[in-house]
């Protein structure tokens, strides 16, 4: 009797040791969920920053460059209008739509790049120089937020689709996170900038 009292203690003290050894990696799989979601999120803001920085100097290259090139104003509604659809995404936390504005503002802003070589007295203005200069730097911490970013969000999606993160992400309500993606030709390039 004691022989078989002990048998079904040692399988309930097993039993016992083996839910708590799945519930401790269950909350282990979920904890490095949310830590990788919210370095997805804090990744995202940083390229946010830097596109909100961009977005604030082009007004004022905008002006600069008016006073030179007046009959060049299918730029400057390129650029209003790319600035609206970026406001109204960046409101929403739309990935998608915060790229989409950011390849109609970079194809608005090689086209400036273009309009500025016909004016040689505007590449002369230091205004304008100080501007592309600024301009270029936030060209280069863009991209390099975004390949930062695009890094985050490989790990992040890797654990939420591989097993066992997979199980565990799906109980929890973990979708996968959008990539920033360059969709068009002309955007996989920065702006040349050019004095």
């Amino acid at each position: 009797m004691i022989t078989l009292i002990s048998v079904g203690a040692i399988v309930g003290i097993i039993i016992a040791v083996l839910v708590v050894i799945l519930v401790f990696a269950i909350i282990g799989c979920y904890n490095g969920l949310v830590q990788l979601r919210n370095k997805v999120k804090n990744a995202w803001s940083q390229i946010d920053v830097q596109l909100k920085r961009r977005f604030d100097m082009i007004p004022n290259l905008v002006e600069t460059v008016k006073g030179y090139a007046a009959h060049e104003e299918s730029i400057f509604g390129e650029f209003a209008k790319a600035r609206g659809l970026y406001a109204q995404a960046s409101k929403d936390g739309n990935v998608e739509g915060m790229a989409e504005a950011n390849k109609g503002l970079s194809g608005a802003l090689s086209r400036l790049l273009v309009v500025q070589e016909r004016y040689p007295e505007l590449k002369a203005n230091s205004n304008f120089q100080t501007l592309m200069s600024n301009l270029k730097e936030t060209e280069d911490k863009i991209s390099y937020t975004r390949q930062f970013y695009n890094d985050v969000v490989l790990k992040y999606n890797n654990k939420v689709e591989m097993f066992p993160g997979n199980i565990v992400a799906k109980m929890f309500n973990f979708k996968v996170a959008a990539f920033f993606e360059v969709t068009s030709e002309e955007q996989r390039e920065a702006p040349k900038v050019k004095f």
